[in-house]
């Protein structure tokens, strides 16, 4: 583990690395932000080397992490690694609670193009401090930073020191770091080469400056809740490296805040008790009766079925009055009205069919135009409308009605 302490006159910056050795022993502090990188370099030199020709130091290399016996990691730690030809990084903030309790971190390593793996422990062994967690604590949101950016020292470190010149506290720490995606935030389009965002929480031993409290003028926060960005003063000390929104920042100071104490039930290690071993069922089981089961289940509702069967078929059968009883029980003035109205309709009926119609002129005789013969009447169930003639005469034909005319005198004739 490397511990790297900032100096800038009397403050100083903690923040705590460290890098993957087999079976490394960590001591991070409860309340500071523990950062380890996992080094590709140093797990290529675990894997046998590779008989067929490539560059075996582009392999690409990837990691798994999980706390020992579980599948997981710890709640408070958290893993990174952007793409399989980076290093990844662990990083979080252990809590107090978590002081004086060893925690192993089972690292394998998957060499992608070998297929090999390589397994090491990281025995993370957290210590309690007088010092944290400090009272005033500033969240701020960095708009132009990805988590794995702002966890490298050099990135963290110049954060840390702009911090400073504006707060100016005695003792300075970063406390976590947070992705905004951890937040609900929205991964960025592809373009103009966007970032997620990331939270970095600082904590000082000292008042808030004023230019931290400017965000809070009622002038700023009309223009939070207008979609603007506030006017802050010491803006420009971050803006070269850093595009903080203001907007987002979170001021705490934990002297003020009132704790809640909630009777929690213990959540108890997580793994089932032993109860022994497995005794399954007896062979030999007990003779069950299972006529009752039969009686409840189709005997009864074939009973209920019967009796509602024999009662439609009664009503419906045994219960008809038939003609007779009808008419026995009509007036006789009604039945010699309907007798009147189905004699009528009858001889209607049957005069219908001895009407004669008269042929219509397409099926009288017509002649020819071009012989003169006398065609055939023609019936529309007998011809094909491909060979009917486009013009027929209707002049001289047999059984043809003349139309009687009227005179210049007034008299008719035929």
């Amino acid at each position: 583990m490397v511990s790297v302490g900032v100096f800038v006159g009397l403050i100083v910056v903690v923040t705590i690395l460290s890098k993957s050795h087999a079976d490394h022993n960590v001591y991070p502090s409860a309340g500071v932000l523990f950062v380890h990188v996992l080094e590709r370099e140093y797990f290529k030199g675990e894997f046998p080397p590779y008989p067929k020709a490539g560059d075996s130091s582009n392999d690409p290399i990837t990691f798994n992490t999980n706390l020992k016996g579980y599948p997981d990691r710890p709640g408070w730690l958290r893993y990174i690694q952007r793409t399989p030809h980076s290093d990844g990084v662990l990083y979080g903030s252990p809590a107090s609670e978590h002081v004086g309790k060893p925690t192993i971190i089972e690292i394998t390593a998957y060499n992608k193009r070998t297929f090999e793996t390589a397994r090491h422990n990281l025995v993370i062994n957290i210590m309690s401090t007088e010092e944290f967690p400090l009272p005033y604590q500033a969240e701020f949101f960095i708009k132009n930073m990805n988590v794995e950016e702002m966890l490298a020292s050099e990135v963290l470190g110049d954060f840390l020191g702009a911090v400073k010149n504006v707060w100016q506290p005695e003792r300075l720490n970063a406390i976590n770091i947070t992705s905004a995606l951890d937040r609900g935030g929205r991964v960025p389009l592809p373009i103009n080469d966007l970032k997620e965002g990331v939270y970095v929480m600082v904590g000082a031993d000292v008042q808030f400056s004023s230019c931290l409290r400017e965000v809070e003028t009622p002038q700023n926060q009309l223009r939070c809740s207008q979609e603007m960005e506030p006017v802050i003063s010491c803006d420009k000390k971050f803006r070269a490296q850093f595009h903080i929104d203001w907007c987002k920042i979170s001021l705490v100071d934990i002297t003020k805040v009132v704790p809640v104490h909630s009777n929690r039930p213990d959540p108890g290690t997580g793994v089932l008790p032993d109860i022994g071993e497995y005794n399954p069922p007896s062979e030999s089981l007990k003779n069950r009766d299972y006529f009752a089961d039969f009686l409840i289940t189709l005997a009864v509702p074939s009973a209920v079925a019967m009796v509602l069967f024999i009662i439609l078929a009664y009503s419906m059968c045994c219960r008809r009055e038939g003609v007779q009883k009808r008419n026995m029980q009509t007036p006789d003035i009604q039945l010699v009205h309907h007798s009147s109205i189905q004699k009528s309709t009858k001889e209607l009926r049957s005069m219908s069919k001895n009407r004669e119609i008269s042929w219509p002129l397409s099926t009288l005789p017509v002649f020819h135009p071009v012989s003169g013969e006398v065609v055939p009447p023609i019936h529309p169930d007998s011809y094909e409308t491909t060979s009917m003639l486009l013009m027929q005469t209707q002049t001289n034909l047999q059984n043809q009605i003349q139309i009687p005319q009227q005179q210049s005198s007034g008299k008719w004739y035929s």
